[in-house]
């Protein structure tokens, strides 16, 4: 069996740490590896990967008017959290015949926020034949995928609360700058007024995920958004927090179905919240038919997780349909514990 060729475009912290799992999975292999760092376009990426050399050279992405990747089955993205910033380049990766895993967040669910560059999104992929998909720890998993999961034995389902609490410190500078992380309050909500400072991106995206796959047509979104402010210093390789600034953000979102809230959402997320006595976890609570709670103390991961979803979903994505999916579209996600072509021979039916 040939090996399963991937581009890693993107290697940032999340970017590098894909590339170091797919480099560990049996029948996974590199073959292409973009980003835009002038400091690590040239280098071998194993060596900048902290391994051995693999012969792969480190490139600058390559634009519209060059069009230019190299022969491969996938690329996984790791660039930007917004659906405008990465419509262009999975627009490149769809017209060399490439199938598209991105974690950035608006991908989860574009339809959400960007339905024209979702429909040209996934009539291009059905053209070429190939499928794009969104995904990553949350959205992609914690508060949808895995509360999609938790309605299944449900007989009817009445609301759902469910809450992520995190550690924001293995992520890198997009993430916190999006956060708030380091900045003053002052600027914290200046930067809520001008769009530079988001919260959590990816409410939008996940709750109309939920109402969708589960028939609820949603009303509208309220969204709420509060700096947590850090009474210690904090540190991580990303961000210095001195007291009194901003160490996260406090975002909830709730969506009304006929007038009434059905789904609400709340993720208060920031680094190093140990250092303040805070305890991390996720917790799903559905109301209906039975009531059914889940509490998983600490959180999962949100680097590892969000490595390990756009690794894991590799053969899911190969073998499904063409066009652009959500992760309630594909068969569950599960680790590649074995050799990945014959996982994903296993997926086709073969």
């Amino acid at each position: 069996m040939s090996d399963i060729r991937v581009i890693q475009w993107g290697l940032g912290a999340m970017g590098s740490g894909m590339a170091r799992l797919m480099e560990s999975k049996t029948g996974l292999k590199i073959v292409g590896a973009y980003d835009q760092d002038p400091q690590k376009v040239g280098q071998d990426l194993g060596d900048f990967l902290g391994g051995a050399e693999n012969g792969v050279r480190i490139q600058q992405p390559p634009n519209v008017g060059e069009m230019s990747l190299e022969q491969a089955d996938l690329v996984v993205l790791a660039t930007s959290s917004f659906t405008k910033d990465v419509a262009p380049q999975i627009e490149i990766a769809l017209k060399h015949s490439l199938n598209v895993i991105s974690i950035a967040e608006e991908m989860a669910y574009p339809w959400a926020q960007e339905p024209e560059l979702a429909k040209h999104i996934d009539g291009l992929a059905k053209e070429y034949g190939v499928s794009v998909l969104g995904t990553g720890i949350n959205p992609g998993f914690v508060l949808d995928t895995l509360i999609l999961a938790m309605t299944g034995p449900c007989l009817e389902v009445d609301h759902i609360k469910a809450t992520r609490i995190n550690d924001l410190s293995p992520f890198g500078p997009t993430v916190m700058q999006t956060q708030g992380v380091g900045v003053s309050v002052e600027a914290f909500e200046a930067g809520l007024q001008s769009g530079e400072i988001v919260g959590h991106v990816g409410f939008k995206e996940s709750i109309h995920l939920l109402a969708k796959t589960l028939g609820w047509k949603l009303d509208r979104i309220e969204e709420t958004r509060f700096p947590i402010i850090s009474k210690v210093y904090r540190e991580t390789a990303h961000v210095k927090v001195e007291p009194g600034h901003v160490a996260g953000c406090k975002h909830s979102a709730i969506g009304y179905v006929d007038g009434v809230p059905k789904i609400e959402l709340i993720h208060p997320q920031q680094v190093l919240p140990q250092l303040e006595g805070i305890e991390t976890g996720d917790y799903i609570d559905i109301s209906g038919q039975p009531d059914i709670h889940l509490a998983i103390k600490p959180e999962i991961p949100g680097g590892l997780g969000t490595m390990a979803m756009a690794v894991n979903m590799i053969p899911q994505v190969l073998a499904a349909r063409p066009g652009l999916l959500s992760m309630a579209e594909l068969p569950v996600p599960a680790a590649l514990m074995g050799d990945v072509r014959a996982l994903l021979a296993w997926r086709k039916g073969e």
